[in-house]
């Protein structure tokens, strides 16, 4: 199974008034995952857009463990988690520079056509994305 990694370096202006990354900030590292994962994978989220496709996410959860700060990297370790050929689900880790977990979390996300936001068959529209989505959902099986 694919586990794709960026690495980002935590900028002061995204810190809070404590001195720590601020919480709105993993969202937006999930993000730069998973456009990684899918640039791993051989695709481009900027085609699927030029195609008329967007993928909005429909639900995301973040668990903090331990904060980042200014100065430190942060890796972000990204996968699908399920994938139904309707909806795709991205796990994340994002780790420190020590390796130690700061936050997991996940993403869901449908397909939909950019004039009208209904869903498409990732299937039937991106065969290509939907083989590949299956062979990460059947290694993630085992």
């Amino acid at each position: 199974m694919l586990i794709s990694e960026a690495k980002v370096d935590v900028r002061y202006a995204e810190t809070d008034q404590m001195g720590v990354v601020y919480h709105a900030n993993y969202l937006v590292w999930f993000e730069i995952g998973r456009t990684a994962f899918i640039d791993d994978l051989g695709f481009s989220y900027a085609q699927m857009e030029k195609d008329g496709i967007l993928s909005p996410v429909t639900e995301i959860h973040a668990n903090y463990k331990k904060p980042l700060t200014y100065g430190d990297q942060a890796k972000i370790f990204t996968w699908v988690e399920e994938y139904s050929g309707l909806k795709v689900t991205y796990g994340y880790e994002i780790k420190n520079s020590e390796d130690e977990l700061c936050v997991t979390g996940y993403s869901t996300h449908v397909c939909v056509r950019k004039a009208t936001f209904r869903p498409i068959s990732i299937k039937k529209y991106f065969p290509d994305w939907h083989l590949a989505y299956e062979a990460q959902k059947k290694q993630k099986q085992g």
